[in-house]
């Protein structure tokens, strides 16, 4: 991966200089004189559009512009501003001219993976907040690289996952925080998805009309345009993301984490292939990955085309201790005692009303506060890193069929040079990560 300063790197893609922006947090709050919050959608599709929804539900809140390379999703996203709003946004293809902007104050970013690191690195150095779509990046240098850009430049960067302001969450990890369980020796994280995979083989075609499918790519290696390569399927290829466990993965483990103290992992390997799906997607639809921490192991279990996990449950993540398990999904808590502890009572928490709201406005209003008050979001940085630099793990682990020895002060692979290869990854001609020394 090569490094260039974020001048430079507008320089070589042959966009016009961006104006230094000031980056001191006492000159600059993120907010007008008028208290507005006014953001940027850069990545239209459907998970940027439901996040931008969840932004407008805030009356602080505008939408100054909506950018992306199809022409259909960009107006999918300036219908949904003036229907909220009753103003049509601006229209951008090259998020390049959103960051140079001084209408902007945050920028939400919901392109795929592979532009998630890039997007939100040029947007710190030019002065915006940022709400970036999980997982962080897809490596662990470029997620790095994301720490030490919202550091250097001292912008609110929060990753989108939503279940750190989930108040069931919070409660269930305080439950595992007060040692009621014992001691916990095996945290098992799953996602089971029937309703993704088996997409077939189309063959490659051109893109549709309205899409500049160069600016698409990006970063990425240049191949044919194929409809399975493109929109929501991308998790499905290693060129842009990493299957389930970057998608679902991300959300769960970083609960697991959270609840375990955020330590690292020491060693990793994994297991899984495509067993089911006939198309031509390269991820697997079977997935296990085992962690062993100093205390405890973490095992993460991912499937696609079934919907029954354990005990039932399509995705979650047990805590297994000596005196009772606590299993939290997206539908509340509970902690079962073991058989030998028949004076601990089951305890569980399902709270039809908060479980009925859309997680995502939680999450999103945590940002905003953050953005007025310049506190760290609940979804910091470090944490966001440490969730998808774990996935990033599993996967690096099935990829090289290895087992990998990670050293987390130094953010490297022990003598593996296969598996240290994905640490990083080269980008294509004209595209460069940007230092955060720049």
């Amino acid at each position: 991966m090569s490094f260039l300063t974020r001048r430079s790197f507008v320089r070589a893609s042959g966009a016009a200089a961006l104006a230094p922006a000031a980056f001191s947090c006492a000159a600059r709050t993120g907010t007008d004189s008028n208290d507005r919050i006014r953001v940027a959608l850069i990545g239209a599709g459907g998970r940027g559009r439901a996040d931008l929804t969840a932004f407008l539900t805030n009356p602080e809140a505008d939408c100054a512009v909506v950018c992306d390379v199809d022409d259909r999703q960009i107006a999918a996203g300036c219908d949904l501003v003036e229907k909220t709003r009753g103003k049509r946004p601006d229209a951008e293809k090259d998020f390049r001219r959103v960051l140079d902007r001084k209408d902007v104050d945050a920028c939400l970013i919901g392109t795929p993976d592979h532009w998630h690191a890039l997007q939100t690195i040029l947007a710190c150095q030019a002065g915006k907040d940022v709400y970036v779509e999980k997982p962080l990046a897809t490596t662990i240098g470029e997620g790095r690289a994301m720490v030490e850009a919202a550091r250097r430049y001292r912008r609110v960067v929060q990753m989108g996952t939503q279940w750190r302001n989930m108040t069931h969450c919070q409660e269930a990890i305080e439950f595992v925080h007060s040692g009621k369980l014992g001691q916990i020796r095996q945290v098992r994280a799953w996602a089971y998805m029937d309703s993704v995979g088996g997409i077939g083989r189309p063959p490659d075609r051109d893109p549709p009309p309205g899409v500049d499918y160069d600016m698409w790519l990006g970063p990425a290696p240049k191949r044919p345009f194929n409809p399975n390569r493109f929109h929501s399927n991308f998790r499905w290829f290693w060129d842009y993301a990493g299957g389930l466990t970057t998608d679902w993965g991300v959300h769960l483990l970083n609960v697991a984490l959270w609840g375990m103290g955020h330590e690292p992992p020491g060693t990793i390997c994994s297991v899984g292939r495509k067993y089911l799906s006939d198309d031509n997607t390269e991820t697997p639809d079977a997935q296990v990955v085992v962690y062993e921490f100093p205390a405890y192991q973490l095992i993460w279990d991912a499937q696609m085309r079934a919907g029954l996990g354990p005990n039932g449950r399509p995705h979650g993540v047990t805590f297994s201790g000596t005196e009772a398990a606590l299993t939290v999904d997206n539908r509340g808590w509970e902690v079962v005692p073991e058989p030998s502890k028949p004076d601990l009572s089951i305890k569980r928490n399902t709270n039809s009303k908060e479980l009925n709201a859309d997680p995502t406005r939680a999450h999103v209003r945590d940002f905003l506060e953050c953005v007025r008050t310049r506190r760290d979001p609940l979804m910091s940085m470090e944490p966001s890193h440490l969730a998808t630099t774990v996935a990033h793990l599993g996967n690096i682990a099935l990829r090289t069929q290895s087992r990998l020895s990670w050293n987390s002060r130094t953010e490297s692979i022990q003598d593996n040079q296969a598996a240290s290869s994905f640490l990083r990854r080269e980008y294509r001609a004209h595209w460069a990560l940007p230092s955060s020394n720049g």
